[in-house]
């Protein structure tokens, strides 16, 4: 096999292999790799087969530091790999990349896992190679999942908060103009709470939105014609991803948050196999945010783990039998 750096001459395969691959989402389309490409220095890697076709990408960037990571700029990543891929090819593209790392004097390789509910098929092969190589697992985040096929009733109060903000008048749209909920929720909520602000800015989801319409969706609530809750939804493989929840004071206490997420659950996405509420972790996974945990639990939610490794690359000799 042969590893070399992307180029953008190869945008129309990449994305084309993205298309088939067996643990692939939009978030590794070129255009949403690169819409902060000013942040990170791109070391995208293309796998290819002897006949010259792709057997697996990683998209990735490196650091000021000289270590590489499968993406810094996304919630996941990971080595992307055809759908009738075996595990010996599979192996041998993880050999194959590590060799060229280390070759390039990249001592250290950091690896987001891909999260196996957005699978399209078996894919443990990356599994065993971290096994063999003694990949140190140096975080692990717990994100929250329904199992739209096997669902758990809700709990608490989720249901009578709904009910109640049903009652009182609230509307759920769905908006293709972001601006509302980021300006008057997201960020006024986020920085008096938590005094952050959002990874994206309002610019760029914008953006994101308009390069990816069938995938970024927002939903938004409103009560006396005032916006108070929304959500940005993230959509691939037929799951839901809630890349953003947000509420104001009124917005929580009127239950319209609740009456949205019932909405999404029982209505909107009733047919997905997922809906993915996201992480509750705080310190690099030691530690959970209990007021999320319990908010997610009610709604069915239950813990699906996102890994991540880090991996000494001299350790690809550790795949030489393989191939």
């Amino acid at each position: 096999m042969k590893v070399e750096l992307y180029h953008s001459e190869y945008k129309v395969a990449w994305n084309e292999f993205i298309d088939i691959a067996k643990n692939a989402t939009f978030l590794f389309k070129r255009d949403f790799l690169e819409y902060h490409k000013q942040r990170f220095q791109d070391y995208s890697l293309i796998i290819r087969e002897e006949d010259g076709n792709i057997a697996g990408l990683l998209p990735a960037n490196i650091t000021d530091t000289n270590e590489v990571i499968s993406h810094q700029g996304l919630t996941y990543g990971g080595f992307i790999l055809k759908k009738d891929i075996k595990l010996t090819a599979a192996l041998s593209v993880i050999y194959h990349t590590l060799k060229f790392l280390f070759d390039n004097k990249v001592n250290v390789f950091n690896l987001k896992c891909f999260p196996q509910f957005y699978n399209c098929s078996v894919s443990d092969d990356i599994d065993y190679a971290l096994f063999l190589l003694n990949a140190d697992l140096y975080r692990k985040d717990m994100a929250f999942v329904v199992d739209m096929q096997k669902r758990i009733p809700y709990t608490g109060n989720v249901r009578r908060e709904g009910n109640k903000a049903e009652k009182a008048g609230a509307v759920i749209k769905e908006s293709h103009n972001i601006d509302n909920f980021w300006n008057q929720v997201l960020v006024p909520n986020l920085m008096e709470r938590f005094g952050v602000e959002p990874v994206h800015t309002v610019a760029e989801i914008s953006m994101l939105k308009k390069l990816f319409p069938d995938n970024i969706k927002q939903y938004d609530v409103y009560l006396n014609s005032q916006i108070v809750a929304g959500t940005t939804i993230f959509i691939a493989n037929k799951v839901a991803h809630c890349q953003y929840i947000s509420a104001t004071e009124q917005g929580r206490k009127s239950g319209c948050l609740n009456h949205l997420f019932k909405f999404l659950i029982d209505t909107e996405f009733a047919l997905f196999r997922y809906f993915d509420f996201g992480i509750v972790n705080e310190n690099s996974g030691r530690s959970v945010n209990s007021g999320m945990l319990f908010w997610k639990e009610s709604f069915g939610g239950r813990a699906q783990r996102h890994d991540f490794y880090r991996i000494h690359t001299s350790n690809y000799k550790n795949l030489e039998y393989f191939i």
